[in-house]
């Protein structure tokens, strides 16, 4: 083979990798937000002490996590049969968050619930659902992150 032939093969080859490179770190950067450990725990009121519930979750984002919203629900709810959406999320509360990694925030979300809220709550399985925002506006809603129970 020519000179002529292998350099212009290998600025082919350079070529060829580079784009399909710049397309991969491209794709890469769109990915939505995912959602790594998340747990719920459920504390109730006893006597004239406020339970809680907690849910904690780790949102990873390569354009950063912006936010992420919690709404717990009842098993037995609507949201049951027809499936919680983005739009459902709009006005639920936010986590607080704060960095744990490179592109990772741990998100924290701790609701006091007293004797009153306890008595009107229906008994039984509840789901946490998450809707997280990452820097590039893409979102991952996972409507049954967590769950707990009323007793």
């Amino acid at each position: 083979m020519s000179r002529r032939t292998v350099l212009l093969s290998v600025t082919a080859a350079v070529a060829v990798l580079g784009g399909a490179g710049t397309f991969a770190l491209a794709y890469a950067g769109e990915r939505p937000p995912t959602l790594a450990q998340s747990t719920a725990r459920y504390t109730a009121p006893d006597g004239d002490r406020d339970g809680s519930l907690v849910f904690t979750t780790d949102a990873t984002a390569s354009s950063g996590v912006s936010d992420v919203k919690v709404l717990a629900w009842p098993a037995d709810s609507s949201f049951t049969k027809k499936e919680l959406t983005t739009k459902d999320m709009a006005t639920a509360e936010p986590a607080k968050c704060e960095p744990s990694g490179e592109d990772t925030v741990r998100c924290t979300y701790t609701l006091a619930v007293t004797g009153a809220d306890a008595a009107e709550s229906p008994r039984g399985l509840w789901h946490v659902a998450v809707l997280a925002r990452a820097g590039d506006d893409s979102t991952t809603l996972d409507t049954k992150a967590a769950r707990f129970t009323v007793g």
